[in-house]
C-alpha cells in the first residue's frame, strides 16, 4: 500500500487514472472524504471521472488506512491539547496543503464530503490560489454553540484515536454505518472495504 508522510503522519493515498495509477498531466482533482469514511468513498466516482482528471484519492489522518499521531509518532501523545490540534479542522486542512507539496501539485480542483467539506472550506480561506474549482457535497450549515461544538469534537478525537475494535464487533454496526451512505444494504463483499480499517 502506498503511504506518503505528511507531518510526520503516514497517509494512504492511491492514485486513479486513465493508465491505471499513474497520473497523465490532466488537472488533478482531490477527494476529501467525512468524518467516518475513507477513500474508498471516492473509488467509484474517480474511476467515473478519469477520462478528465488524475484523481488523487486519500485518508484523513486517523481514518481509513492512514495512521494517527499516536501510532505515529513517538512521545506523550494523550494530553487534552494535543488530542485536539491532531484531530481540528485546522490540523486537516494543513495537512491537505503539505500533501499537494509533497505530490508537487500546486492548483487543484477539490471534491469533498460531509466533514471534508469543513476541512476543505479552511483550506480555501487559508490557500485560495492553490484550488481552481471546489465541489463541496452534503456539508451542514449549523448554528456555532461552543459546547456543542467542543464536546462533539472531543468525543471525535477520541473515537478515531482509539479506533475501537468492538466497535466491528457489535452485531449490524458495519450495516447502518452503511446506511449512512446507501439508499439500499449493499452486499456484505462491497460493504466490508467501507467499514474495514487496516
Amino acid at each position: 500500500m502506498p503511504f506518503v508522510s505528511v507531518r510526520n503522519v503516514a497517509h494512504y493515498y492511491e492514485w486513479i487514472t486513465s493508465r491505471g495509477e499513474t497520473p497523465t498531466g490532466k488537472p488533478v482533482m482531490v477527494f476529501v472524504h467525512g468524518w467516518g469514511g475513507s477513500s474508498r468513498y471516492w473509488e467509484e466516482t474517480a474511476r467515473a471521472l478519469c477520462d478528465r482528471f488524475d484523481c488523487l484519492l486519500y485518508d484523513l489522518r486517523g481514518f481509513g488506512r492512514s495512521r494517527d499521531p499516536d501510532r505515529s509518532q513517538s512521545g506523550d501523545r494523550s494530553s487534552k491539547a494535543s488530542l485536539e490540534a491532531d484531530y481540528s479542522v485546522n490540523t486537516y486542512a494543513e495537512d491537505l496543503a503539505t500533501l499537494l507539496d509533497a505530490f508537487g501539485l500546486e492548483r487543484v480542483w477539490l471534491h469533498a464530503h460531509s466533514m471534508g467539506t469543513s476541512i476543505a472550506t479552511v483550506f480555501l480561506a487559508q490557500y485560495p490560489n492553490r484550488v481552481e474549482r471546489a465541489i463541496l457535497a452534503c456539508g451542514g450549515v449549523f448554528k456555532y454553540e461552543k459546547l456543542a461544538f467542543a464536546v462533539f469534537h472531543r468525543f471525535g478525537g477520541y473515537v478515531v484515536s482509539l479506533r475501537p475494535a468492538w466497535l466491528r464487533k457489535i452485531p449490524w454496526a458495519n450495516r447502518l454505518f452503511m446506511a449512512r451512505f446507501c439508499t439500499k444494504p449493499c452486499p456484505t463483499a462491497r460493504a466490508k472495504p467501507f467499514w474495514k480499517t487496516t
